[in-house]
């Protein structure tokens, strides 16, 4: 069988640049392209939100895409497809709409404005019928479906049932990538009951009167993967860290496997990057300061030599560090740094940030919404980042910086110990705290601060950690090669 051939189908609730919640949309903007260069043929499939704007991705309808018909337990939806290629590819990127479903109501991450839960199932449902039906019209087959978290998680189950006995859906494989296993899509039984017939209803994985997708989408897939080694053992056993799906993980353990997260390394490229203020190098670093400069205007503080500029780019949410923050803040506050906190998600942490950054306006700034030039500003304007998650199956972040010549202060979890050398006496990339506390964090932070004012010695951190090499290579040939045994072991 020729590996060349072979076409592969990547589902998923976001995207970057069209929609950025958390890491997924980083790894979905480069890990196809990078399964291309392998020898696959891969196209995208996701929901198109009414926040993507169509002008400035050049979205545009496709006339056979139109008026699909998604077939409901009770009625029948239609959808529209529009299409582009994924900037820097030139990868087919598929984006399913209905107004009703994706115009106003948020997106499948938003569970914080007002958690319509109803609302949620209602266009997790459609998405996921719509998806095959959408395969269908297009007439490509894909050899794989590969999905990524919970808001995919239908598909294996409708595969083996509803549309089994379609000839068009025969032979496809399907694969599920853990992103965050603590996002399971816990939504109400009650909705799929009335959209979907029993012989689907039957198989979800129930609790009480709860759906969770993440579990059923597990117990149906063919091939299980997450994003580094260390996190897939830490969720494979049954422990509060593997939020219930620790037993069942164990039991699929034959199946499961962790492989680390790599790059885009021409996107993410100081000496390449048109998104940045001036471009740079570890041979000639004068425009990460430039960088600097502007990075603090665009945060609308001021420029103070010699004080470290450190930032905190996550989704606010308990598990991403966003609540060890908000316990951190007044010790931060007495540290000689500029704050610059980016991200969104739950609304008490953000106001939570946003009065902090009121009541300390010249060395705190918030983002609460922000573009992706300026994430790559950031990422190259940053002296250090810190990574304040609880759970990190492996985040890409503090890749990204590195490559930047911006150390990370990070918490050991997860895969971060495989992507960050903690700095010893000698050598080191960045930071690592190991106690899940503010004092711990605060204290990594000052042991940075410290070695930031030692010019010589903060240049051979920075020199270690733009040496690294996270391109995708390497993680892709090990994909190749689970998709090589998954296709040779037609059933």
């Amino acid at each position: 069988m020729s590996i060349r051939n072979f076409k592969v189908l990547y589902v998923s609730g976001e995207v970057s640049p069209f929609v950025r919640i958390s890491a997924l949309a980083d790894f979905m903007a480069s890990f196809p392209q990078a399964l291309e260069e392998e020898g696959f043929e891969a196209r995208i499939m996701m929901p198109k939100y009414g926040t993507i704007n169509d002008r400035k991705f050049r979205l545009h309808d496709v006339l056979r895409l139109s008026d699909i018909e998604v077939p409901l337990k009770e009625k029948t939806d239609l959808l529209n497809v529009k299409v582009t290629a994924l900037p820097s590819s030139k990868i087919q990127t598929y984006f399913l709409y209905n107004e009703k479903y994706f115009k106003r109501n948020g997106l499948f991450t938003d569970f914080h404005s007002g958690s319509d839960l109803k609302g949620i199932a209602e266009k997790v449902v459609f998405f996921n019928v719509g998806v095959l039906e959408t395969l269908e019209r297009l007439g490509w087959k894909p050899d794989i479906i590969h999905l990524h978290d919970w808001y995919a998680c239908l598909i294996p189950l409708l595969l083996k049932t509803v549309y089994a006995s379609h000839e068009f859906f025969r032979d496809i494989k399907t694969v599920l990538t853990v992103h965050n296993v603590y996002r399971q899509g816990v939504l109400p039984f009650k909705v799929f009951q009335k959209q979907l017939p029993e012989v689907v209803c039957k198989s979800l994985h129930r609790k009480g009167e709860d759906v969770n997708m993440l579990y059923t989408g597990v117990e149906n897939v063919d091939l299980l993967t997450t994003t580094s080694k260390r996190y897939a053992e830490e969720i494979s056993r049954d422990t509060a860290g593997s939020f219930g799906l620790g037993r069942l993980l164990m039991e699929q353990k034959s199946k499961f496997h962790g492989i680390l997260n790599g790059i885009d390394t021409r996107q993410w490229n100081p000496s390449t990057d048109k998104l940045i203020k001036k471009r740079y190098s570890l041979e000639n670093m004068e425009g990460k300061l430039e960088n600097k400069k502007a990075l603090l205007e665009e945060a609308g503080l001021p420029f103070e030599e010699g004080t470290p500029v450190v930032g905190v780019i996550a989704n606010f949410d308990e598990y991403q560090g966003a609540e060890l923050v908000q316990k951190s803040l007044e010790e931060l506050a007495l540290l000689d740094i500029q704050l610059i906190i980016c991200g969104s998600g739950d609304k008490k942490y953000e106001k939570v940030f946003q009065d902090f950054a009121a009541e300390h306006p010249e060395k705190v700034s918030l983002q609460a919404e922000f573009s992706d030039s300026f994430l790559h500003l950031a990422i190259a304007g940053l002296d250090i980042l810190i990574m304040p998650g609880m759970i990190e199956s492996c985040g890409m972040i503090q890749m990204f910086a590195m490559n930047y010549g911006t150390i990370p202060v990070a918490y050991a979890g997860g895969g971060i110990v495989e992507t960050i050398d903690d700095l010893g006496e000698k050598s080191g990339s960045g930071f690592i705290f190991y106690d899940y506390t503010p004092a711990s964090l605060v204290g990594k932070l000052r042991e940075a601060i410290d070695i930031f004012g030692l010019e010589d010695r903060w240049q051979q951190i920075v020199t270690a950690a733009m040496s690294r090499d996270f391109a995708w290579k390497n993680s892709a040939e090990q994909y190749e090669s689970l998709y090589r045994q998954l296709l040779e072991h037609q059933d």
